[in-house]
C-alpha cells in the first residue's frame, strides 16, 4: 500500500509512514466553542473526516482524536457579551457543533477531549517546560522562550527575524522576547481560574493541544491535521512545546493542512464577518451537497463559496442520486444492496466485472493526496458508461443488467466511501403508496385529456420534493435534493 500526501513540514509529497504497522493515530484540532461554526470552518472537518473514512477503507485501523477549546479569551468575552457564564456558552456551543456536524455526516471522533478536563495534566506539562528551562514565570503568567528552542519555525518555515505575532499572541512586559507566548495565564477578576504553582489561572491556548493530542496517542503519533491558518502561531508552538518536553522525541510524524474558504477572494472569517453559517448552507441544501462541494477541489488549495457554487454542487449531486434511482428502477430486485462495512486493502478480493476497473482508478487517485477531483471524474465516467446500459437493462437483456449491476455496486462503494448515502431513493412505504396514487390520478387525467389537471398534480408533487420521469414504461419518481424550501 501507498499512500502519499503532502506533509506541511516537510513541503513535499511523501509516502504514509506510520508508528504502527496497520494502523494510524490522528488528532485534530477542533473548535473554540464560542460562536457557531462557519462553512469554512466545517470544509476542514468534512476533509478529515474523508481522510479518516479513506484510511479505513484501505485497511488501516484509524484512531482519531479531536479537542474542544473551552477555555479562551474568546469564550469568556462572549460570557461577558451574553451576560452569561463561560459553561453555558461552551454547553451551548460545543452542542450547537455537534448538530451541525451530523447534519453535515461528519462521523464523531474516537475521542473526543476537552480542556477543562486536562487542566492538572497541562499544569504539569508546564512545571516540565520550567524545569528544562524553556519557560520562565512571570507575574504569575509563564511564558515559553522561543529562543530556547532551536527549530523554532520549522513548521512555518520562517525565522525568528521573519515572523511576525500572529492572531493569538499578545504584548506583555513581562516576556523577554516579543514572540514569547503564554503557558499559563494569571487569573483577573470574574474569569475562570484554577490553581497552579504561579497561582490561580488558566492554561493558555497552545498548551491545550500538545497535552491532550500526546496523552490520548503518545509522542510520535501518525497524523496532526487543522486549518492552514493554525501552522504560525498555533501548530508551531504545539511542536515547540511537545518537542522541548520529550527533549529527544519527534512530537508528529506528518502534518496535513486543509485550505481556507474564500468568499470573494477574501477569506472567510468571523472576525471579518464575511461568514456563512454552516447551519444555513443546511437549511437550505442538504448536507450531503455541503458535502459534496467541500470535496470538489483538493484539500490542500483555497475554495471559493458563493450561490452559484453550491448551486453547482446540488446539481452535481443530483445526477449520482438520478444515476442510482434510476438503476435501482432497471433492475429491481436485482440491485446490490448497499455495502455495509467499507474496507478495500491491497489485495483484498472483492468487486469483480466491469465495476472493478472503477474502483482500481478510484483508489489510484485517492492514493496521490486525496485527489478527489480525479475521484469524482472517476464516478461521472462510470455513470456516463452506467447510463447507456440502462434501457437494455430494463429490457432484460442479460449483458446490460450484469454490466449495470456491477457499475451500480461500484458506484455505492465509491460513493458511501466518500460519505455519501443519498437518503431515502424510495420512502417509506404508506408514501410511496400515496405517490402511487397521485401518479394513477394524473395517468387518468391525461388519459381524458384533463391536462391542467394532470399538470397540477405534477407541480404538487414536485414542490414536495418529488420528480416525475416519464418514460415507455410508465412514471417514474424518485425524492430530490433541490433546496429546501424556506419558512
Amino acid at each position: 500500500m501507498s499512500i502519499r500526501f503532502h506533509d506541511s513540514r516537510l513541503r513535499k509529497i511523501v509516502e504514509l509512514d506510520t508508528r504502527d504497522s496497520g494502523r494510524v493515530s490522528m488528532y485534530v484540532c477542533g473548535p473554540t466553542v464560542y460562536n457557531l461554526i462557519h462553512i469554512g470552518n466545517a470544509r476542514t472537518f468534512l476533509w478529515f473526516d474523508f481522510i479518516r473514512r479513506y484510511l479505513a477503507y484501505r485497511g488501516l485501523q484509524v484512531t482519531y482524536v479531536m479537542n474542544y477549546t473551552d477555555v479562551d479569551d474568546k469564550i469568556i468575552e462572549r460570557a461577558k457579551v451574553e451576560g452569561s457564564t463561560t459553561d453555558a456558552v461552551t454547553a451551548r456551543y460545543t452542542r450547537a457543533f455537534e448538530d451541525d456536524m451530523a447534519a453535515l455526516g461528519v462521523s464523531p471522533a474516537d475521542v473526543v477531549s476537552r480542556a477543562t478536563d486536562h487542566i492538572d495534566d497541562m499544569v504539569k506539562a508546564i512545571e516540565g517546560l520550567i524545569d528544562r528551562g524553556v519557560a520562565y514565570v512571570a507575574s504569575g503568567d509563564v511564558y515559553y522562550s522561543v529562543e530556547k528552542f532551536s527549530s523554532y519555525g520549522q513548521l512555518s518555515g520562517r525565522s525568528l527575524e521573519d515572523m511576525r505575532a500572529g492572531d493569538r499572541i499578545d504584548p506583555h512586559e513581562g516576556k523577554n522576547h516579543p514572540l514569547d507566548f503564554a503557558l499559563w495565564k494569571a487569573a483577573k477578576v470574574d474569569e475562570p481560574s484554577w490553581p497552579s504553582p504561579w497561582g490561580p489561572g488558566r492554561p493558555g491556548w497552545h498548551i491545550e493541544c500538545s497535552v491532550m493530542s500526546t496523552k490520548y496517542l503518545g509522542m510520535g503519533f501518525d497524523i496532526h491535521g487543522g486549518a492552514s491558518d493554525l501552522i504560525f502561531p498555533h501548530h508551531e508552538n504545539e511542536i515547540a512545546q511537545a518537542e522541548a518536553l520529550a527533549e529527544t522525541e519527534p512530537f508528529v510524524r506528518h502534518w496535513m493542512h486543509a485550505g481556507l474558504v474564500q468568499m470573494e477572494s477574501v477569506k472567510m472569517s468571523k472576525s471579518l464577518g464575511n461568514v456563512v453559517l454552516a447551519r444555513e448552507v443546511v437549511a437550505a441544501y442538504p448536507g450531503e451537497v455541503a458535502r459534496y462541494w467541500a470535496m470538489t477541489g483538493s484539500y490542500r488549495t483555497q475554495l471559493s463559496f458563493s450561490d452559484e457554487s453550491l448551486a453547482d454542487a446540488a446539481q452535481g449531486y443530483e445526477r449520482w442520486s438520478t444515476f442510482l434511482a434510476t438503476a435501482k428502477h432497471a433492475l429491481g430486485p436485482d440491485m446490490p444492496p448497499a455495502p455495509q462495512l467499507l474496507r478495500r486493502p491491497e489485495g483484498a478480493e472483492g468487486l469483480a466485472g466491469p465495476g472493478a476497473e472503477y474502483i482500481g482508478r478510484f483508489i489510484e487517485a485517492l492514493d496521490d493526496d486525496f485527489n478527489s477531483s480525479e475521484a469524482f471524474a472517476v464516478v461521472y465516467e462510470l455513470v456516463r458508461e452506467a447510463n447507456r446500459r440502462v434501457e437494455g437493462a430494463q429490457r432484460g437483456e442479460t449483458e446490460d443488467r450484469e454490466v449495470l449491476s456491477s457499475l451500480a455496486e461500484a458506484f455505492a462503494e465509491m460513493t458511501s466511501m466518500m460519505g455519501f448515502s443519498f437518503g431515502p431513493t424510495e420512502s417509506p412505504e404508506l408514501v410511496g403508496d400515496l405517490v402511487a396514487y397521485l401518479l394513477e390520478l394524473r395517468d387518468e387525467a391525461r388519459r381524458i385529456k384533463e391536462f391542467d389537471r394532470a399538470d397540477a398534480i405534477r407541480k404538487r408533487l414536485s414542490g414536495m420534493g418529488v420528480a416525475i420521469e416519464d418514460t415507455p414504461a410508465g412514471a417514474r419518481w424518485r425524492l430530490t435534493s433541490v433546496p429546501k424550501e424556506s419558512g
